[in-house]
């Protein structure tokens, strides 16, 4: 396996790099949050700090999953509450408070892996709902081949939908991947830009809301 250790400890990096190629995985270091976009098509898996020198790991993780499907293990020495749920909610697939013992480390890296090759299919770049067209990658919409214009929030907030069509998405999830932060989001902004989207669309249903939870695009 190869797996991108991002860590700016030269210490724990190190003894993780080895402890890792011990066990016959091909993992490299960064030390930098930005270095995440540039080299995480190169592996199989990512081991992420969330203390970089320059972006914040949840930041860095929020901007991953909007381009990339790569398994994320979050390994840092934040273990609030607050932290760990934020972290599951953007998209790690499993979150470790150092220090952790490399035999679990090793255990949960090939269980993360393993449930990702189970769903190795990637996500559709395009996501047709009701006659409503969502190109992710060219951050585009159509509705019945009219353009529509949406606004970088209003959009989105519709990919964050488009990408788990036909699934139940939390308030508090859009909020963490469309705001930054569900705790400091201003959870008004979502209905202000929800109403709006809808508007822009004029499909009617085709954003269901579920009382109490959130939303969901299409059957």
């Amino acid at each position: 396996m190869r797996v991108l250790v991002v860590e700016d400890d030269d210490g724990v990096a190190g003894a993780v790099v080895e402890g890792l190629r011990a066990y016959g995985h091909a993992s490299v270091r960064a030390r930098r949050g930005t270095d995440l976009f540039t080299r995480h098509h190169e592996v199989d898996a990512v081991l992420l700090d969330l203390g970089l020198p320059d972006i914040d790991g949840l930041d860095a993780l929020r901007k991953l999953r909007r381009v990339a499907a790569v398994p994320v293990l979050v390994l840092t020495a934040r273990g609030d509450e607050r932290s760990v749920v934020r972290g599951l909610r953007l998209g790690a697939d499993d979150y470790l408070v150092k220090p952790v013992r490399l035999a679990e480390l090793l255990a949960r890296l090939e269980a993360v892996s393993r449930r990702a090759a189970g769903h190795a299919a990637p996500p559709p770049n395009v996501v047709r709902v009701s006659g409503v067209e969502i190109d992710l990658a060219a951050r585009r919409v159509t509705v019945d081949g009219r353009e529509v214009v949406l606004t970088t929030k209003e959009f989105d907030v519709l990919a964050a939908l488009a990408r788990r069509s036909g699934t139940a998405v939390s308030r508090q999830q859009l909020l963490d991947e469309v705001w930054g932060d569900a705790y400091l989001a201003v959870s008004r902004s979502l209905d202000v830009h929800m109403a709006q989207l809808r508007g822009k669309l004029g499909r009617p249903g085709v954003v269901t809301t579920i009382r109490g939870f959130g939303y969901r695009l299409g059957d």
